[in-house]
């Protein structure tokens, strides 16, 4: 059998995808506001 990486491509942590698509999900933000809070220098 072979593995699945559901994020394959990935440029960040599994564990900071997720926690992105955790919080647009539970607090209707935009991708431009996940990417201020996750994306600063």
């Amino acid at each position: 059998m072979t593995e699945q990486y559901p994020f394959k491509w990935r440029h960040f942590e599994v564990e900071i995808i997720l926690l992105c698509v955790r919080w647009y999900l539970r607090y209707a933000l935009s991708y431009r506001d996940l990417e201020e809070r996750f994306c600063q220098n």
